[in-house]
């Protein structure tokens, strides 16, 4: 028959796969990307440490952990890996060998493997210990005690000196809650383990001893949420935590567990070497709409959009997708010219709230006059499991069932200098041209040359 290829048995035959254990494929993987959260005391509601643990749940991890970027994937990281920049820190995701090996071990049984290839086991005996070492300076916010039911609360819990002497420069601030609900217990989820859902807070200089400098007035400080990890500064870019300034703790949200707990928050900050000051000064950088939304009921693919232009060059540090309940992605993209650069796309599970930090070489490089387009994704169907009745319509608000449209990620301003340095040290990393940096639309462009000084201009040159 026409258009029949012949082909040999030997052809046919796919090559041999060695096979997929959990002593020696599967373990190193839930070591690097689960059992954070999956151990014992954990967040997770199960532990995922021992062959015996995890056998159960295999089928389940190959469904969860094969979603793709969206509400449920596991581990919860949201970034669509086939757009945009894909250089982040602390990036836990898996990658689509791993995602395909996962599921081969579960599609052939799941099997142990030999004990030898086991990897030794994570301590977590430090799970309580400050992620990032010990700080330089604790501040400790007062006790709040919530029932063990009751409705969520919003509210201040006043200021609380900081105690320093002279401005210091952060390189790092960590906040976790204390509490005491017994460590071991039964509570086997996240909200069950802690009362704050997050807390909202700024350093003010009390009785206006700081000077006319806005920074040195005060300083807004990333937004603490249940599972956020630190906030690292770049070196470049510290932020001023200064004299006699105390901790505005401005908008908490507390909810029950179910036992009556006694709580609070300790803020941990790691400074700069005296003596230190920054290079960059940090961007007024703006987008979403926290106010004016119209969020229709039962109807998917709605679409929010803001758009800001920036008045100077500009370095995004993270991108921090915040929207609520509805929310199922988000996507910043940057116009320059007749070129619409997206930068970054990503599901978005109200559960789970990520921010991700670019990676310094791969951070966006914006000129100014870029226009900045944030986009919000939502769903409020049945498929969307978020939303507590999809028959509702909702505006802006801070419950969950409201909603919000925010990046609360964090950029800095560049002098034309820096900026052209920055670019310089891109393009130094790129081959070709045929090397392209997303995030920096003008990094192939001619460097700007000096403008001569009349102590430079040559004979019969006009002053």
């Amino acid at each position: 028959m026409a258009g029949v290829v012949s082909v040999s048995p030997a052809a046919q035959a796919p090559a041999p796969v060695a096979d997929v254990t959990f002593t020696r494929h599967i373990a190193p993987i839930l070591q690097r990307s689960c059992q954070r959260c999956h151990r014992p005391d954990g967040g997770a509601p199960m532990a995922l440490i021992t062959y015996e643990q995890v056998r159960p749940w295999a089928r389940s991890i190959k469904t969860r952990t094969g979603l793709g970027p969206k509400a449920g994937v596991m581990p919860p990281w949201f970034v669509e890996k086939n757009i945009g920049i894909q250089g982040f820190k602390h990036d836990p995701s898996l990658s689509e060998s791993e995602i395909s090996m996962i599921a081969k071990w579960v599609d052939t049984g799941a099997p142990r493997g030999n004990a030898a290839d086991m990897p030794k086991a994570l301590d977590f005996d430090n799970e309580d210990k400050w992620q990032l070492g010990e700080p330089d300076l604790i501040v400790r916010s007062p006790d709040v005690v919530v029932p063990a039911s009751g409705p969520d609360k919003w509210g201040s819990l006043g200021t609380v000196p900081a105690g320093l002497a002279e401005d210091r420069y952060v390189a790092s601030v960590e906040v976790r809650e204390v509490n005491d609900i017994p460590v071991g217990g039964t509570t086997t989820t996240v909200g069950g383990r802690y009362v704050f859902h997050h807390m909202t807070y700024e350093s003010v200089v009390q009785g206006g001893t700081g000077s006319g400098d806005a920074e040195a007035q005060g300083t807004s400080w990333p937004i603490h949420e249940v599972g956020r990890n630190p906030d690292i500064f770049p070196p470049e870019a510290g932020r001023l935590l200064a004299k006699n300034s105390a901790l505005a703790l401005s908008a908490y949200h507390l909810h029950s567990n179910g036992r009556e707990t006694k709580a609070h928050l300790e803020f941990a900050f790691r400074f700069f070497p005296k003596g230190y000051q920054p290079q960059y000064k940090r961007s007024t950088l703006r987008l979403g709409n926290g106010i004016d939304l119209d969020v229709k009921p039962d109807k998917a693919n709605q679409e929010l959009h803001s758009y800001a232009t920036l008045q100077e060059h500009t370095k995004i540090i993270a991108f921090e997708p915040h929207l609520h309940a509805p929310g199922v992605r988000m996507c910043l993209e940057a116009i320059w010219g007749h070129n619409i650069l997206t930068l970054n796309c990503v599901g978005y599970d109200h559960n789970w709230v990520k921010q991700y930090v670019y990676e310094d070489d791969k951070a966006p490089l914006l000129p100014k006059g870029t226009i900045v387009h944030l986009i919000g994704f939502l769903d409020t169907t049945k498929e969307n499991k978020n939303p507590a009745d999809s028959r509702n319509w909702a505006g802006g608000g801070r419950r969950s069932i409201a909603n919000m449209f925010i990046d609360l990620g964090y950029s800095v301003s560049l002098t034309e200098e820096q900026f052209q340095a920055e670019m310089a040290k891109r393009r130094a990393n790129m081959k070709t041209r045929n090397d392209y940096d997303i995030g920096c639309p003008l990094c192939w462009a001619p460097p700007v040359q000096a403008t001569p000084t009349t102590a430079t201009r040559a004979p019969g040159q006009q002053q």
